[in-house]
């Protein structure tokens, strides 16, 4: 981002950068790791959050989020988790608006899960 500031020319632009650079990266990450044979990270002990990593994997709307597609769980996150607009969702994500409401709603329709038996 430092890099990058001199070129940005308005203050502004700052932001749709970083999330252009976060959802990037992550993508170039999970490309990464499906190419290399790994799965998804595992949590190590003692780091922060580690304690929840159990909980976390029994929260079937997490399940639900982990197994959507990669577009679908980008746009579900970056719209409804991180409250962008659809426009900015779409421009973090390099698509056009229509392709983001379209994920987004297929990825919420798929989050649609049924009561668990007690």
């Amino acid at each position: 981002m430092q890099d990058a500031w001199g070129r940005l020319g308005d203050p502004e632009k700052a932001r749709v950068y970083l999330r252009q650079v976060v959802v990037d990266r992550s993508r170039s990450v999970r490309r990464r790791r499906a190419a290399s044979g790994h799965g998804p990270p595992q949590a190590v002990p003692g780091a922060p959050g580690a304690g929840h990593a159990g909980a976390a994997n029994q929260d079937p709307q997490i399940c639900a989020l982990r197994a959507l597609p990669d577009r679908q769980r980008e746009a579900v996150v970056l719209r409804n988790c991180m409250g962008l607009s659809e426009e900015q969702a779409a421009q973090a994500m390099g698509i056009s608006i229509g392709a983001v409401r379209s994920h987004l709603a297929r990825g919420m329709s798929s989050l649609q899960i049924p009561p668990q038996p007690e």
